[in-house]
């Protein structure tokens, strides 16, 4: 089983500068490779305050100059804000800097500043992703290409940026509700569960993908992907304990925003009671604990699990120090299920 480690938000305005909070990414970037995690994966907002929070192209381009052959993932892209010719290129270019190691992640956003910023309707969003992933992997494989569609129009269009990869990078796919479960279906792609949902709604989110595949003719994919809030310490009090101000930070923002998008049930989850919250969805506890909550992933079929181990008001040598831990105890273990 493969880990990942996943960049998302934790830095808060006025507790570090930019340039501070640059150096402090590549350091635990570094770390993180060092460690053995199979991925880095970077997330993409706009206008997050009171997180700050770095693009993911510039960023995994610089990451992959550095030694290693980890791969480097966008998780997820808010792709239905952005123009698919210009990603499909951009996903290119990433995918020779990185000589094949890249991985193209993509959601629906929840915030509706997001879509206004970039004059999107939310009721949109769907139709947006599913129409880019078409052109995008017409321009990765056909000399020409034209598409006269709902939302984007392309007449002879010749990409000027193919993949390392062939046809194209992997795409995983993000889904919290059942109709974007079946849209990830209906597509093919790599299901990516986020870190929200709880056991026993995965559960049935993944028959209702098995189910969703099978009516559309697509093979189920070898590979699907986790993530999942996750602290680490010597027992699960001390995990507890060192995680709880940064989970409280985190939330309180998601409770203050909305999850504006998702199915009513998980926005409920999400923005209400954090310990609940913690209980069932959330990777908590000593080295052993966390790796029986691991297993019962691989068991529901998942391949990769990512985790968010860094948090607001964490230190970066807390954050260093659990990296290595989960370097030490955790990752081997998991590379033998």
């Amino acid at each position: 089983m493969r880990a990942g480690f996943q960049v998302g938000h934790v830095v808060l305005r006025d507790t570090v500068d930019h340039q501070q909070q640059w150096q402090d990414s590549l350091a635990q970037f570094r770390a993180v490779n060092d460690a053995g995690f199979d991925s880095y994966c970077y997330g993409n907002h706009f206008l997050i305050d009171p997180f700050q929070h770095f693009q993911p192209w510039t960023v995994l381009a610089r990451m992959a100059a550095e030694p290693g052959n980890i791969t480097l993932a966008t998780s997820v892209l808010l792709l239905p804000l952005l123009n698919p010719v210009e990603v499909a290129e951009q996903a290119a270019t990433l995918d020779h800097i990185s000589e094949g190691r890249f991985v193209l992640g993509v959601g629906l956003g929840y915030r509706p500043e997001e879509c206004e910023a970039f004059g999107i309707d939310m009721s949109e969003r769907g139709g947006r992703i599913t129409e880019s992933l078409e052109l995008m992997r017409r321009l990765w494989t056909e000399d020409e290409v034209t598409h006269h569609g709902k939302y984007y129009n392309v007449t002879g269009a010749k990409p000027t940026a193919r993949p390392y990869q062939k046809p194209g990078p992997k795409v995983w796919q993000a889904a919290m509700s059942d109709p974007a479960i079946r849209r990830v279906g209906r597509t093919g792609d790599i299901l990516f569960v986020g870190p929200a949902q709880g056991n026993e709604s995965i559960r049935k989110q993944i028959d209702l993908y098995h189910d969703t595949l099978n009516k559309s003719g697509h093979d189920i994919p070898e590979e699907m992907v986790v993530v999942r809030e996750f602290y680490c310490a010597s027992n699960h009090e001390e995990a507890i304990r060192k995680a709880r101000v940064g989970f409280e930070t985190k939330y309180q923002v998601y409770r203050d925003q909305g999850l504006h998008g998702s199915d009513d049930e998980l926005a409920r989850k999400v923005t209400g009671d954090l310990e609940t919250l913690m209980e069932e969805t959330f990777v908590i506890g000593s080295p052993e604990a966390c790796l029986e909550q691991i297993y019962e992933y691989k068991d529901m079929g998942f391949t990769d699990v990512i985790i968010r181990l860094f948090y607001p008001q964490m230190s970066q040598s807390e954050a260093l120090e659990h990296i290595g831990l989960v370097g030490e105890k955790v990752i081997p273990e998991m590379h033998r299920f």
